[in-house]
């Protein structure tokens, strides 16, 4: 994509929960989409959305969350228009149930919906119309994926929607996960192929792996998925 024609594009940071928020917005009709924002980020974020002059549509989350509490229902009360978006198979309220090939539009630009189940069975990977970059939310993160251990986890699952939905995207496109704990902040779909060392294993080995790791329940999981199941607004 010619860069007079790339989207608006701000990578944001929630430390507590190391989430990533992602903001993308039509450089003309100023028509904009955020990708996973965060409850504590809430002020952060709309003011953002206001000192660029954006019209924010959308508010989609790649899945139900486990370790934070998503902003959507807040922030649709702070953002005239705004609608919020998740994977109809999330079991989660929202003005849009996604599901596979559905496109979200912001001006000339879109998000096509690839469902990536398997660390949840709502996952989604949005993926910008040109293939330059996607949105992987929890299932592929950098030199990693998501747990597979809890909400519905499948590692089967998830090793074949990254294998067919993800690295099927070119070498060249850029992979934005919903967090990272290293400071890294994004790769390609050719660096995870050749680097991941869960992702270059054979299905059985990365089960293996999976079914092995044997890690603490996040701190919110009691408070962040009923929330979030309501768009956030639970008992707030």
């Amino acid at each position: 994509m010619a860069k007079s024609e790339a989207p608006i594009f701000r990578q944001l940071f929630e430390s507590e929960s190391c989430t990533y928020t992602y903001l993308l917005a039509d450089k003309i009709t100023k028509e904009a989409v955020i990708i996973d924002p965060v409850l504590e980020t809430l002020d952060r974020d709309v003011k953002l959305v206001q000192e660029l002059g954006l019209n924010l549509k959308v508010a989609v989350n790649t899945h139900c969350h486990a370790d934070h509490i998503t902003s959507t229902g807040l922030m649709k009360k702070k953002i005239q228009g705004l609608k919020s978006a998740i994977s109809k198979h999330s079991g989660a309220s929202a003005d849009i149930q996604l599901s596979e090939g559905d496109d979200i539009t912001f001006g000339k630009h879109r998000l096509t919906v690839r469902e990536t189940p398997g660390h949840t069975n709502g996952c989604v990977t949005l993926v910008l119309g040109d293939e330059s970059m996607a949105f992987t939310g929890d299932a592929l993160l950098i030199r990693g994926c998501g747990r597979t251990d809890f909400q519905q986890g499948s590692a089967r699952k998830l090793y074949h929607s990254i294998h067919q939905k993800v690295f099927k995207l070119p070498e060249d496109c850029l992979l934005y996960p919903a967090h990272d704990y290293k400071g890294q902040t994004v790769t390609t779909v050719g660096e995870e192929r050749k680097y991941n060392p869960r992702l270059t294993k054979s299905l059985e080995e990365f089960v293996n792996i999976m079914d092995n790791l044997n890690l603490p329940n996040p701190k919110k999981i009691d408070i962040a998925v009923p929330a979030n199941l309501v768009c956030g607004l639970h008992d707030l």
